[in-house]
């Protein structure tokens, strides 16, 4: 295993109230490829949150007032520094929660794409002219920064979380304080940094790292001054954040968690569907939350779906994951192997039979694994898995495998495979998800203009595109009277 030391992409520091601070306490960042700390990173408090929420405060009111075609030509500096310094975010990334390599580097385009449309849609940000009912009467609206802003992101996808929040909110002209999670700050610092070279405003964008995530949260959550609330991770966390934002109504977005189903249709072509199936499922150590979570296959192809899925999964490396041969790599930490483990011995205790995988490797390294024959109250086809396993289930008719896949509590992601034109109409029409890839594992990659969200329990609201954009944007109605009579 390749040691993680490189102390040129590490960031220790907190980022807030106009500084680069170090904290009383820090807490350690480890490298899930072999258990060894990568560095300490500042540990801030409640009176770190509040000293942050002044700061922002100030720094709104000249953040709001700036050209936003001026607004976007910082992003757009922010951008191409993003592409510059690449190799070294895809490395930090890597170290701190295992990702490969080959997609760390995917994802710092995916993380920049963001940045690069808000810049260009920060300039066309603007009201329209409404037609009033009386003659004298004049209507329009104008689109203003909702303000301060509270985002709180996850470990799987360092950056590309980040700047899906951070880049619609600063082209919106808001200012935004992020706490990310406890195993990935050091990304977000680095993020910040870039900001900085860019030109960005000192306090449009804070950094708060903390291994106290609810102590730090409480005072942006009490905060009038605090307008916006956004978060991705986990159904009952943000449950939660969303009991505590409605004391001071703040507007929140909520990208939760998804239990996505994969339907394959025997009119399918089996080795296309399973590539498509492989690479939704296995994409980050299947630790997405859009991942193919379930695989229900028409019974006429699942013998030969199977075998061919089994056949590639078996062929995926297992390994370091700065190595660039390796597709698979840890999971991030003990909690979420000990969860795929659960899930799989839950299934094979009840019958199912694991065609490939099945096992702990070694450290927190999980074999790639199908699973069949699962019985149909297994755990694994209930809950999120976050983790490289896949079930398979065969189904008889069309209206069976829809109802398969909508009995989920959660909304975000579904996919299936079909080539009757007619049906792929109707299947992506009842699917009960927020989004929906037809013959399509990865409908949302790198595609910062497109709507990200779920319904039921994954969530509120969109991410991307001109959605995300408005959801940082408060729309004011204008009306004039005139005096016509000169």
């Amino acid at each position: 295993m390749t040691t993680p030391t490189n102390q040129s992409v590490l960031r220790s520091k907190a980022y807030f109230a106009g500084e680069w601070r170090t904290t009383a306490q820090t807490f350690e960042v480890f490298h899930p490829g072999n258990g060894q700390s990568i560095g300490s990173v500042a540990d801030c408090t409640a009176d770190d949150a509040r000293k942050a929420i002044d700061a922002a405060e100030i720094a709104l009111k000249s953040w709001r007032k700036v050209n936003p075609n001026e607004r976007g030509k910082i992003l757009r500096k922010w951008n191409d520094l993003m592409f510059a310094h690449q190799e070294e975010l895809a490395r930090l990334m890597t170290l701190e929660m295992g990702k490969p390599i080959t997609e760390t580097r995917g994802e710092v385009a995916y993380a920049a794409s963001f940045i690069e449309w808000c810049a260009e849609e920060a300039g066309r940000i603007s009201g329209e002219r409404i037609s009033m009912r009386f003659n004298h009467k004049r209507g329009f609206t104008s689109m203003e920064p909702v303000g301060i802003v509270y985002a709180v992101t996850p470990w799987n996808f360092p950056a590309g979380m980040i700047t899906r929040k951070v880049a619609p909110a600063l082209a919106a002209g808001c200012v935004i304080i992020v706490k990310p999670a406890e195993l990935s700050p050091m990304t977000a610092l680095f993020l910040a940094e870039l900001w900085l070279q860019a030109g960005g405003p000192a306090d449009t964008f804070q950094v708060l790292p903390t291994n106290d995530a609810a102590g730090l949260t409480a005072p942006f959550m009490e905060d009038e001054r605090v307008r916006k609330l956004t978060f991705t991770g986990s159904t009952a966390v943000g449950r939660l954040l969303y009991q505590q934002a409605a004391k001071t109504i703040k507007r929140v977005s909520l990208e939760l968690g998804g239990h996505a189903p994969f339907l394959i249709f025997d009119d399918a072509d089996p080795a296309k569907a399973a590539q498509e199936v492989i690479g939704s499922k296995f994409r980050n150590t299947g630790q997405t939350c859009i991942c193919t979570n379930r695989v229900y296959v028409q019974r006429g192809i699942a013998e030969e779906f199977t075998r061919i899925l089994t056949e590639k999964t078996a062929a995926l490396k297992v390994g370091d994951p700065l190595a660039d041969d390796t597709n698979i790599g840890p999971v991030v930490e003990q909690a979420g192997l000990d969860k795929i483990k659960a899930q799989v011995d839950d299934a094979l205790s009840k019958g199912a039979t694991a065609t490939v995988g099945g096992k702990v490797k070694e450290g927190l390294y999980f074999e790639p694994t199908i699973l069949t024959n699962v019985a149909p109250d297994s755990l694994i086809l209930k809950q999120e898995t976050f983790g490289p396993v896949a079930p398979v289930v065969i189904f008889d008719t069309e209206e069976e495998a829809l109802r398969l896949a909508n009995d989920s509590e959660f909304g975000l992601a579904a996919y299936a495979y079909t080539n009757d034109l007619s049906r792929a109409w109707r299947v992506a029409e009842a699917l009960e998800y927020g989004i929906v890839g037809i013959n399509d594992g990865g409908p949302t990659a790198v595609a910062p203009h497109v709507p990200f969200g779920g319904m039921k329990n994954s969530g509120v609201g969109r991410e991307g595109g001109h959605w995300g954009l408005e959801e940082y944007l408060e729309t004011k109605f204008i009306g004039m009277a005139l005096n016509l009579e000169g």
